[in-house]
C-alpha cells in the first residue's frame, strides 16, 4: 500500500479501511444469520436483528466521515466523489484497493440479505400453516368419523372414549 502524502488523504485513507472493516464484518453477521435461519435457530434472530441494527448506525457514520473528508479534498461526498478522487490519485491504492473491496462486500451483503429475507419468507408461511392445521383451518387435515367418512376438524370432535 503507498502512503498517501497529505494529511487530508491519511484521513480519507483511515475512514476507507475503518468502513472496509465494518462492512466485512457485516457480512460475516449475514452470514451467520443465514446459517440460524437455515438450521431453524429463531431463538438467535433477535440478537443477530439487534448487531445488524448496531451495524447500519455504525456503517452511516463511517460513510459520514468518508464524505466528510471526500468533501475536504473538494471531492463529492458521494461514489462518484471517490471514484474521481481514486482517478486523480492513481498512485495511492490503499483507497482505490479499500473502496474496490467495500464495492464488492456490498453487493455480497445485499445478496446475504436477500436470501435472508427469503428464508424468513419460508419460515413464516411455514409457521402460518402449522397455526393453521393447529386451528382446524380450510388446510387443515382431514379425519375420519366414525362411519368411515372423512370430514375436517374443525366440524369433527375427536371421540377419546373409544
Amino acid at each position: 500500500m503507498v502512503t498517501p502524502r497529505t494529511n487530508e488523504s491519511a484521513t480519507l485513507l483511515l475512514a476507507v479501511e475503518a468502513e472496509l472493516k465494518a462492512v466485512r464484518s457485516f457480512v460475516d453477521l449475514l452470514a451467520i444469520e443465514q446459517t440460524a435461519l437455515s438450521n431453524g435457530n429463531t431463538e438467535e434472530l433477535p440478537e443477530l436483528a439487534e448487531q445488524k441494527n448496531q451495524f447500519a448506525s455504525q456503517l452511516g457514520k463511517l460513510a459520514e466521515q468518508r464524505n466528510t473528508s471526500l468533501s475536504t479534498l473538494g471531492f463529492g461526498s458521494d461514489r462518484a466523489g471517490i471514484e474521481a478522487w481514486c482517478t486523480k490519485h492513481p498512485k495511492e491504492t490503499g483507497v482505490a484497493n479499500a473502496w474496490g473491496k467495500i464495492i464488492a462486500l456490498a453487493s455480497e451483503a445485499r445478496e446475504l440479505n436477500r436470501i435472508n429475507g427469503e428464508l424468513i419468507a419460508l419460515r413464516m408461511q411455514y409457521n402460518t400453516k402449522a397455526l393453521e392445521a393447529l386451528r382446524g383451518g380450510n388446510d387443515s387435515l382431514d379425519l375420519y368419523g366414525p362411519d368411515g367418512q372423512s370430514s375436517p376438524l374443525s366440524n369433527r370432535r375427536i371421540n377419546d372414549a373409544v
